[in-house]
């Protein structure tokens, strides 16, 4: 008994494993998430965007069952009342950015609008302050400092004939996403997190398939190359499936300030791969923007919650 005690983990090592293992799933979030934007770009070259959104949502319903499956996560979901927060849930966090983004996508650079998405921590700092009570530490408030230096260098050439509609619908994906975040961890769902993805990723699927058989049809596929087909499985599998179950395990592991100005890194691999894929070349007020979005997002990964640094 005495040896067990002695040699048990103390509770503040157990956190900052915890910590370094939500925030190392982060990171590869990061990837996914700043590659699939460009693979994106090249699937609705060929597929309309309802029709896009309705098959990789299968994909990634499909790609989350069988996560639970293999990995024996419950499904369960405790009352009606968890049903409807994951309903509200998914329509902010999956519906809203997948549409909003998909549509910004069609009208705007594919490197702007991966960037004004992710405008998504300054609105999650917003709203989680009043609704959650967590006031930014000072590493947080200096990360979300040069994260809006970075927005406004990147948004103010854009305004000088008015905001088109593209960077609008771009910043809507953010707050979208934002609001999806803080009322996800205002909830505090008692079910398991890949439960809970694989739900709203569902529910996602059923009211995007909707939009696209009210407004297109039955799917449309049949221009898609090779490379569509290799994106909308990416985009479906990678992007959706397995991203969305390792983010609301991170949502739930850090708190909404860090990993909302977290992902920022996925811009900055976004607009890297917008250049290597699409041949979008960045201007000065793009290569600004993204060196201050990257040191806010290296800020937060690499730095430790104050609330786990003062753990005894």
């Amino acid at each position: 008994m005495n040896f067990q005690a002695k040699n048990a983990a103390p509770p503040h090592d157990a956190h900052a494993r915890a910590d370094v293992g939500a925030r190392l799933m982060l990171a590869t979030l990061c990837f996914i998430w700043g590659t699939t934007w460009s693979v994106m770009k090249v699937v609705l070259n060929e597929v309309p965007p309802l029709s896009m959104r309705a098959v990789v949502s299968g994909m990634g319903v499909v790609t989350l069952y069988l996560l639970c499956v293999f990995m024996r996560r419950s499904m369960h979901l405790p009352s009606r009342k968890a049903w409807v927060h994951v309903t509200i849930a998914s329509l902010l966090n999956i519906v809203g950015f997948c549409l909003f983004g998909t549509f910004a996508q069609l009208s705007a650079a594919t490197s702007r609008v991966t960037i004004l998405a992710y405008t998504m921590p300054v609105w999650s700092v917003l709203l989680a302050w009043p609704i959650l009570g967590e006031r930014p530490n000072g590493l947080q408030a200096a990360a979300l400092a040069l994260c809006a230096a970075g927005l406004a260098i990147l948004i103010y050439p854009l305004t000088g004939n008015g905001l088109p509609l593209g960077i609008a619908l771009a910043a809507l994906t953010g707050l979208s996403w934002a609001a999806g975040t803080v009322y996800l961890k205002w909830a505090r769902l008692e079910a398991d997190p890949m439960g809970v993805a694989s739900w709203q990723m569902t529910i996602a699927f059923v009211v995007i398939t909707a939009f696209m058989f009210a407004f297109e049809g039955c799917p449309d596929v049949s221009h898609a190359r090779t490379d569509g087909w290799l994106g909308m499985v990416w985009t479906g599998v990678v992007g959706n499936g397995v991203a969305y179950a390792l983010w609301f395990p991170v949502v739930r592991r850090l708190s909404a300030v860090a990993a909302s100005v977290g992902v920022l890194a996925v811009p900055v691999i976004g607009v890297v791969q917008a250049f290597l894929i699409l041949g979008e070349v960045p201007t000065a007020p793009d290569i600004i923007g993204f060196a201050l979005i990257f040191a806010a997002s290296a800020l937060v990964l690499l730095t430790r919650q104050a609330s786990a640094e003062a753990t005894p």
